[in-house]
């Protein structure tokens, strides 16, 4: 397989993964609200592995947001979000605890702004800042880096 062949389906199945993962969190009731706790986040930590899933993870959230129904602030911002976040762990992400920090950060800082304009939730900035701090560090900071230290004793990103 060629490199771009390979990097499009590795993009293409990361992409599709979030969305499911997303779909199993949504269905558990996780997926959205003031605290989210989406599985899908933990994928955020691929970009240490592989430079594709930072498309990958992008379209896989503009894909799960719009889906599930969001609306349009949160399809267009969250996914921003999990982009600026994918990216920091591409570029910086040498370890998986450094690595995690990066979707923690954009989506801490994006998403109450997100869900106080599109959802109009009625709680102040400070406690959505904690809310979704609370739930990324669960999404990306601990299943994140349970799955980067799995993944790194695998050749799975191996070509």
């Amino acid at each position: 397989m060629n490199r771009k062949t390979h990097f499009l389906t590795q993009s293409a199945l990361i992409a599709a993964l979030y969305v499911a993962l997303t779909y199993i969190s949504s269905a558990l009731g996780l997926a959205s609200g003031v605290i989210q706790v989406r599985f899908s986040e933990a994928l955020t930590i691929l970009p240490m592995f592989t430079q594709a899933a930072v498309p990958g993870l992008f379209i896989g959230c503009m894909a799960a947001n719009l889906l599930t129904g969001a609306a349009v602030w949160d399809i267009v911002f969250g996914s921003f979000a999990t982009f600026i976040g994918a990216l920091g762990t591409y570029r910086f992400g040498k370890n998986p605890y450094i690595g995690a920090m990066f979707p923690i950060v954009s989506n801490t800082v994006i998403i109450p702004f997100v869900l106080k304009i599109a959802y109009g939730v009625g709680e102040g900035y400070s406690f959505l800042f904690f809310t979704i701090f609370v739930g990324e560090l669960i999404s990306c900071g601990v299943l994140g880096v349970i799955l980067a230290k799995a993944l790194g004793k695998t050749n799975v990103f191996k070509r």
